[in-house]
Formats: C-alpha cells, sequence, structure tokens
C-alpha cells in the first residue's frame, strides 16, 4: 500500500486535490477518462445564467502549488500503536485519540476513518512572530528537474521556491499552513466549525488563506481575545498589544446555529461582557422558569384587520386554571379581553399564540391578576440560554502556564488556557462532539475536553496530534496523561516523517 501511496504522489499536480473534490461534487462534468469537461461547465452556466467571474483578488506566494500538491498527497508512513500504553487497563476501552508526529501526515492518515467525521477543530498554529521557532521544515524530496516540470516553473522560479526552506518567511508559512487546513476542512463535517487562533503578524494572511479554503460565504466569526490585558509591546512605535484573534469557519455555513451557552455559566467565565442576565426566576411543576413577554403582539398593525384568527376573548378560571374561548355556563370564570391597540385606527392586538396552542400549552402562561381581569404572560424555560459574543475577556495567556503548573507540567511555551478552549467547544460543539486538535502542544484541547464531560455528563471525544516535545512532569493527576512519555517511533525506508499514536 505504501509503494502505491509512493507512487501515486509523484502524479500529483497543484490541482489534484482540487480536480478530487471537484469529482466528488460534479461527476457529471468529468469524462469517462476523468479530464473536466470546462465546455460542458460553461454552457451550464450560460444555461442558467450566471455571470463567469473574470477577474478578482486572489491570494499568491511563493510555494502555493507546492502547497496545493502537498495537498493531494497521500501518507508515505505507518502509525505504530503504543502497545505499552494502550494496554494499561485505564486506557484499553477509551475512544480518544493521540498523535505524535507530523501532523501533515497525522491529516493524510486521518482522511481514511475520519472524513466528514469531525465536529469541532481547534488550533493554534505557529504565530510566526520571528520568536516561536517557526521555520519551514519540508525539505523538498523531489529533485529540481522533478519540480520544475510538475510546477512549469523554470531556474530563476526554482531558486525562488527553494529559498523558503528552513525560513520563517510569510510565504514559508502560508506553504506550510495551506496543505493542514485543506486537509482539515475534509475531516469535518458539514455542521463541523473550525477555530483558529493567531496574532497580528499572519492575521490577514490567514484571513485571506481560510477565505480560499473554506469560502468566504463560510465565515462565521472573528472573536477577539484579550489574552494579555496588562499589554505588550509588539514594536517601538505605537501602542501595546493586548489582544490576539480566533477565526471561527463553517464548513458549510446553512448548517451551523448560533453559538449559545448558560447565560450563568457566561457570567460566572466572564462577569465584564455577561453582566444584566439576573433574572427573577419561579417555579411551577414543570421546574424552573422566568416570566417574559405578555401574550399580546406588541406590533400595532398585527390586529382585528391583518390577523382575525388571532383576536379573540378568553375565559379563565383562576381555581384549576381552565381556559376557555366560549362564555362559559360554569361560574368562576373571568373575561380576559385582548389587549387595547394604541394605533388610532384598530381596536385590539393580536395574539402571539393561536387558541390551538394556547389550549395545549396552557402551562407555559402565566396569569397575573390585574384589578377585575388577568395579564397574561409567556413563561420561559431555556432562559439561561444565551448567544455568545465575539469578545473574550478576563481568561489571560498567563492563566495557561498555571494550568499546567497545577498539574506539575513545566516546559511549553505561552500554552493556551483551559477555560478558552472549554468556552469554544461548549458554545459551538454538541456534547457528542468528536474534537481534533493537531497543533495539540501541551494538550490543553484534550484537558478542556475531558473537563467538560465531567462536568455536563458529556460523551465527547478527542483526536490530538503534536510533535515529540521535551517536557518535565513533577506531579501527576488524575484527569491528566503525561503525553510526552517516551515512545518508539518506528518508520520505513525513505520514510519522511515518523508517525506513532498513543490511545489516552
Amino acid at each position: 500500500m505504501l509503494r502505491d501511496n509512493f507512487k501515486q504522489n509523484e502524479s500529483v499536480q497543484a490541482n489534484t486535490a482540487f480536480l478530487d473534490e471537484l469529482m466528488e461534487k460534479l461527476p457529471d462534468y468529468f469524462t469517462s477518462i476523468g479530464t473536466f469537461d470546462l465546455e460542458k461547465f460553461r454552457d451550464n452556466l450560460k444555461e442558467h445564467n450566471i455571470d463567469e467571474l473574470t477577474s478578482g483578488y486572489q491570494l499568491g506566494w511563493i510555494g502555493k502549488d507546492y502547497a496545493k500538491k502537498q495537498s493531494g498527497e497521500r501518507s508515505t508512513t505507518v502509525i505504530v500503536p503504543d502497545l505499552l500504553h494502550n494496554q494499561k487497563n485505564e486506557n484499553r476501552d477509551s475512544q480518544n485519540l493521540f498523535f505524535t508526529g507530523d501532523n501533515l501526515e497525522v491529516l493524510r492518515h486521518l482522511q481514511n476513518i475520519y472524513a466528514n467525521s469531525i465536529d469541532f477543530i481547534y488550533i493554534a498554529p505557529p504565530y510566526n512572530t520571528g520568536s516561536d521557532g517557526f521555520v519551514y521544515p519540508d525539505k523538498f524530496e523531489y529533485s529540481d528537474e522533478q519540480m520544475k516540470e510538475m510546477f512549469g516553473i523554470n531556474d530563476d522560479q526554482l531558486i525562488r521556491l527553494k529559498s523558503i526552506q528552513g525560513r520563517a518567511s510569510h510565504s514559508a508559512w502560508l506553504t506550510f499552513m495551506y496543505p493542514r487546513l485543506y486537509l482539515a476542512k475534509k475531516l469535518l463535517k458539514d455542521s463541523g466549525v473550525m477555530f483558529v487562533s493567531i496574532d497580528d503578524n499572519e492575521q490577514a494572511n490567514l484571513n485571506e488563506l481560510l477565505n480560499e479554503i473554506f469560502g468566504e460565504s463560510n465565515f462565521v466569526n472573528k472573536f477577539t481575545w484579550v489574552s494579555k490585558p496588562e499589554g505588550r509591546s509588539l514594536q517601538s512605535v505605537g501602542a501595546n498589544g493586548t489582544s490576539e484573534v480566533i477565526f471561527a469557519y463553517a464548513k458549510n455555513i446553512n448548517e451551523v446555529s448560533e453559538f449559545k451557552s448558560s447565560a450563568s455559566k457566561l457570567r460566572n467565565l466572564m462577569p465584564q461582557n455577561y453582566s444584566g442576565y439576573e433574572r427573577e426566576v419561579s417555579f411551577d411543576e414543570k421546574g424552573e422558569y422566568i416570566a417574559t413577554h405578555e401574550l399580546y403582539n406588541g406590533n400595532s398593525i398585527f390586529n382585528e384587520e391583518t390577523r382575525p384568527n388571532l383576536v379573540f376573548d378568553i375565559w379563565y378560571r383562576e381555581s384549576d386554571g381552565d381556559i376557555k374561548f366560549e362564555e362559559p355556563s360554569e361560574s368562576g370564570y373571568v373575561l380576559i379581553e385582548p389587549h387595547r391597540n394604541t394605533d388610532g385606527v384598530h381596536k385590539y392586538n393580536a395574539y402571539r399564540w393561536s387558541k390551538e396552542k394556547i389550549a395545549k400549552e396552557s402551562d407555559d402562561l402565566l396569569f397575573v391578576k390585574k384589578g377585575e381581569t388577568y395579564k397574561i404572560f409567556t413563561k420561559r424555560r431555556d432562559f439561561d440560554t444565551v448567544v455568545a459574543k465575539d469578545l473574550i475577556t478576563q481568561i489571560t495567556t498567563a492563566s495557561g502556564g498555571q494550568d499546567l503548573r497545577k498539574l506539575g507540567i513545566v516546559g511549553f511555551d505561552f500554552p493556551k488556557p483551559v477555560k478558552l478552549i472549554k468556552f469554544l467547544i461548549e458554545i459551538a460543539a454538541p456534547k457528542d462532539a468528536v474534537v481534533l486538535d493537531f497543533f495539540a502542544g501541551s494538550g490543553t484541547t484534550a484537558q478542556a475536553v475531558m473537563e467538560l464531560n465531567n462536568e455536563d455528563g458529556g460523551h465527547r471525544k478527542f483526536v490530538l496530534a503534536t510533535l515529540p516535545e521535551l517536557t518535565y512532569t513533577a506531579l501527576m493527576l488524575d484527569l491528566r496523561t503525561d503525553f510526552s512519555l517516551p515512545c518508539k517511533l518506528i518508520a520505513e525506508e525513505h520514510f519522511l516523517y515518523d508517525s506513532i499514536f498513543t490511545r489516552i
């Protein structure tokens, strides 16, 4: 199989991954020999009066074609399980995965079993600050002549392409990120979302890169995370920086709903952002509720003329809560007339609920005595749920280091806070989500998943990938596993990368 992959990779071109995706989505436009029928495609565009875009903005850089080629290549490594770790009693039945090795190879392996299966991705890739250790790692495994033939470039262009090797330029960073983001998108479900942290160094490039891979229409949010409120000096001019951004993109924006969470949780996490959500909570047989709006529609255009079926009298008996819409012969009922309209033309406002809905869901109505009659309010039972804001405060970079020190782990630079990842997962992923982080570092995402499951009884699973990193462990706690346990990496001859997975 690996020999087949090596052979297939030799034939991969810059547009191979794109054509494979087109064939999957539009098989009718491919000939029997697998070539794209451009004329048929153009004819159908004209037939449906769709204008072709003849010019537009594109993101280009040295190495883009090479990055596209990498997006279409198959894995040339094998995965070797850490049997010693996996056979421990506490790990034997786990469904979580932790890979150690080059994350591009890991993403290629995951295509076989996790394509269209991931609910949530979070990554914090190298920020390319010049001091974070990022350099472009690829060794360009093809000869100069092969690369010139593959990409249709001359000697000068080849020199420019190879100049990114071992460099930390914008082109090197984009070439590094493109295939990883491309393959990550293919792992997402249609309802899945991806979050990417970045700072000012590559923010603009990342935004354009995500637009190109996911499509501008699938942009969801740009979160501003105030990670260092005391400020940090970014350069010798201007103001000190206090924030980073987290981009959120959907695989299919039509399958993604609002990002919501518990108001009380958000208020405890970020009281500055979520003050004012305190509510007077009452109780009935069904549980907690708050009284919200009156039952009538406050917009005067909804009246006896425009909504005659929603303007009617209600007879209410307080002793047993019975409701009728015709005057009853029994005693004990009080007449409740529709609310008076104030537009000067019509007599009444329409109700927001029909007679049928009122009769069926009367236990979600609150009748409050007002003089000789009653006011009717609707009860809201999901009152603790609010839509999250795109501003994240009171969770600092410093708290990420504190999280690790509590577990006795040191040696990671600027680890992300567990609270940050928990916030993102909770607002954007279901309780049974499969969560992926392929720049896992210290394993914060795994910790966030396990803590959330412990708090709300969820059944989330994680898939993590990271390069081997030297760390020091002083103390082990139940929720956290030491991800840096020594492992033997096995690879066959000519392999570029070694890859291993362990089950956590």
